[in-house]
């Protein structure tokens, strides 16, 4: 029991000791502080809960047209992939049946005297 009393007041003792070390002024700046803090990121939270409410409005309003344009650039993509495919093939009989139809990449080269332009000099 008194084992019990003497840690009773040994840890009183030690709390008003401490009590003494807080200044109360510097609590209540830090208080202010973090309140105006709080305030700040509330503030903070606010607009970016707006923000998000109006990119999901925007998003809503486009969705349908990206995903539109999108089916339209991979039919263009597979029309162009069979013409071209197409035109190979087209080239391909041309040249096993008239085999100086069409110019190799030498002659080519050598008709085509245009400077390329992407090339620095």
């Amino acid at each position: 029991m008194e084992k019990e009393e003497c840690i009773k007041s040994a840890s009183e003792e030690i709390s008003k000791e401490f009590i003494t070390l807080i200044n109360a002024q510097d609590l209540d700046s830090l208080k202010q502080l973090q309140n105006l803090i709080l305030g700040r990121l509330q503030d903070s939270n606010a607009v970016l809960s707006h923000f998000n409410e109006y990119s999901e409005h925007c998003f809503a309003e486009v969705s349908a047209d990206f995903s539109r344009n999108t089916r339209l650039l991979k039919s263009m993509k597979s029309d162009l992939d069979y013409i071209f495919q197409k035109l190979r093939n087209m080239k391909a009989k041309i040249i096993s049946t008239y085999p100086d139809a069409l110019p190799d990449n030498t002659t080519i080269q050598a008709l085509d005297q245009r400077p390329d332009l992407e090339m620095p000099q």
